[in-house]
């Protein structure tokens, strides 16, 4: 048995790597690494394992930019800053369990990555901030996969309202077809305008704005303009092989509403 089981094995493919191109997976994982080995002879090289080493920095000139994905989790990582920028065809990143401090920092460097799917960053200092998920998925929204959970349409609108709080109120004041104009430059919002009343200096707030427009004419006011045109008079192709002067008008009525 034992001899019939050696001929098996004998017949195995067995594939020989004889050049650098011909790599495109590595496995570097549980090796002792204190640092990322130069791989940019790799050319056609995917998938990178180097998790569960003792790696503290990583070198731009350590990944090819062809990479899809890499996994650096479980390491002494303390910055990735001008390391990833240039791999713009990443799909997979792995970065648990490091020692990442700075947040922006962070997602600044991953923000050119177009592909990015799947993002994993606990158990990083910096996921300690309360904000941390909202702010991850706002600047990077292609990622569908964070912290080995799937991203929600509500999480995604509220890290819209979290960190676009100008574009949501222009969302917000937009509707019946018009756009609500902000206070104007100097100016502050009624709701939130207080003025003194009497010698004791008491103060109250104001709510009702056209009092003030009356106070202050200068204030510009928004105007609603609709045209409407008649297009019973408009030249259709009966009117072709007639004279130019038998073609009928149209007419356009123009209103303004203050």
């Amino acid at each position: 048995m034992e001899i019939h089981r050696q001929e098996n094995e004998d017949f195995l493919p067995v594939r020989v790597i004889q050049r650098d191109t011909d790599v495109t997976h590595l496995h570097l994982a549980r090796r002792g690494l204190t640092y990322v080995p130069d791989l940019l002879r790799f050319s056609m090289l995917r998938c990178v394992w180097l998790n569960n080493n003792k790696i503290r920095e990583v070198s731009r000139t350590s990944f090819n930019c062809c990479l899809t994905e890499l996994y650096l989790q479980n390491n002494d990582i303390h910055s990735i800053s001008g390391a990833l920028r240039h791999l713009t065809c990443l799909r997979v990143l792995l970065l648990f369990n490091n020692q990442m401090r700075c947040l922006e920092e962070t997602v600044s460097e991953l923000k050119y990555m177009q592909d990015l799917h799947t993002l994993s960053l606990y158990l990083n200092p910096f996921t300690q901030d309360p904000e941390y998920c909202q702010y991850v998925l706002h600047h990077l929204p292609s990622v569908r996969f964070l912290d080995r959970k799937e991203v929600k349409e509500e999480e995604r609108r509220r890290a819209f309202k979290l960190f676009s709080v100008e574009r949501q109120r222009v969302f917000d004041s937009i509707a019946f077809g018009r756009r609500a104009l902000p206070p104007p430059a100097g100016r502050n919002a009624p709701s939130s305008i207080t003025k003194p009343v009497g010698q004791h200096g008491s103060r109250k707030r104001c709510t009702d704005s056209r009092s003030e427009d009356r106070e202050n004419p200068s204030v510009a006011k928004s105007i609603i303009q609709f045209s409407i045109m008649n297009w019973s008079g408009t030249s259709t192709s009966q009117w072709n092989h007639l004279d130019d002067s038998s073609e009928p008008a149209s007419d356009i009525l123009t209103v303004k509403l203050r």
